[in-house]
């Protein structure tokens, strides 16, 4: 039997199967964006598929502590358009 992977969401901290979050990924030229597939290339980081969770990991600088580097206000609203729009 395989062992499931399991990840922490970086908003509400709970640990999760893989499968129910999404990854955020940092490209090797420094993009970041979310990664509906899981497979892009680059350092990913995990947060649950709700807006709630990606503002709270905002507020606390989660993602860009796990990146190592600052993430523009402009990327995190594309990262809450797309998550509402998946939400639907």
């Amino acid at each position: 039997m395989r062992k499931t992977p399991v990840r922490m969401c970086a908003g509400c901290g709970e640990r999760k199967d893989k499968r129910d979050l999404i990854r955020v990924v940092k490209s090797p030229e420094d993009v970041v964006s979310l990664d509906l597939t899981g497979k892009s290339p680059g350092r990913g980081a995990y947060i649950c598929p709700d807006a709630e969770c990606l503002k709270l990991a905002r507020k606390k600088r989660r993602i860009e502590r796990s990146f190592k580097m600052k993430i523009e206000d402009d990327i995190y609203e594309a990262m809450q358009q797309q998550l509402s729009g998946k939400s639907e």
